[in-house]
């Protein structure tokens, strides 16, 4: 092997090196970035670590809604059917919120199990349901109108 095509090798093998550094780095930053759709069904078969954020989806229990006095703070329960998880949030709820709606928490479970969680989504409109809530509330027996 002459000298240059010597240094051809090494400067490729250096080059191919440092790709698969890179796409390793981004990948193992991508991942723990990412936020996982649970239902409560899926928490109790496969619990997440308190802490770790997710987001979680399901129907607010009828009853459940209850705002802690003056403040922001409000307390319900996402439910699939079979599963139930008490949310706590502390904010301004969307204006589409209600009893028995479909919804999305994003947050994380505390050391008791409690959903503390950052941000609530609420369905758009008289019809639509997030994919990941309609298919969860299919697997669990739940018939789920027409959605978008």
């Amino acid at each position: 092997m002459t000298p240059t095509r010597k240094r051809r090798l090494i400067a490729v093998l250096l080059i191919l090196a440092g790709v698969g550094i890179a796409s390793t780095i981004a990948f193992y930053s991508l991942q723990q970035n990412m936020l996982y759709f649970q239902s409560p069904s899926d928490l109790a078969m496969q619990p997440i670590p308190p802490g770790r954020q997710f987001r979680l989806g399901g129907l607010v229990k009828p009853g459940t809604v209850a705002r802690h006095g003056d403040g922001l703070a409000t307390r319900f329960v996402v439910t699939d059917g079979p599963k139930e998880v008490t949310v706590e949030y502390v904010g301004i709820l969307p204006d589409l919120f209600r009893e028995g709606q479909g919804v999305i928490a994003r947050g994380s479970l505390d050391d008791a199990g409690l959903f503390a969680a950052s941000e609530v989504l609420a369905k758009h409109d008289e019809n639509y349901m997030p994919p990941e809530v309609a298919d969860a509330l299919e697997e669990s027996g739940h018939t789920v109108r027409a959605s978008n």
